[in-house]
C-alpha cells in the first residue's frame, strides 16, 4: 500500500530541460507509475509505444500524437492513450503534464 502523499505545488516539481523530458516519479507501485514531466518550447518526445497511460496537461499547448492520430493540447487536456500505441509529443510552448502509466 502506498502512503498518501501531498505535492502542494507541481510547479516545485517539474524539468524543463533543453531537449526532451525528464520525468519526475512521483509514485511508483506494482499497479502503476506517476510522473510530472516538463518541455521546453519546441522540444518533444518521439512517438514511441508503451502500455496504456492518462496524460493531463497542466500548463502550455503542443501536439500530441497517438497511433494515426494527431491532437492540439493545452492546459486542462486529457489524453487517454490505449495499451501499445506509439505516443508522442511536441512542445509549441513550454508544456508541462502529468502521466499516469499501468503496467502492459
Amino acid at each position: 500500500m502506498t502512503e498518501n502523499i501531498l505535492f502542494p505545488n507541481w510547479k516545485d516539481i517539474v524539468v524543463y530541460p533543453e531537449k526532451g523530458a525528464q520525468p519526475q516519479v512521483l509514485v511508483e507501485t506494482e499497479n502503476y507509475k506517476s510522473v510530472i514531466a516538463g518541455l521546453a518550447a519546441g522540444s518533444g518526445m518521439p512517438p514511441h509505444p508503451e502500455g496504456p497511460a492518462i496524460f493531463h496537461f497542466l500548463e502550455g499547448s503542443g501536439q500530441m500524437i497517438v497511433g494515426e492520430q494527431s491532437f492540439r493540447v493545452s492546459a486542462g487536456a486529457t489524453v487517454v492513450v490505449p495499451d501499445g500505441a506509439l505516443r508522442g509529443i511536441e512542445a509549441k510552448t513550454q508544456l508541462a503534464f502529468l502521466a499516469v502509466r499501468l503496467p502492459q
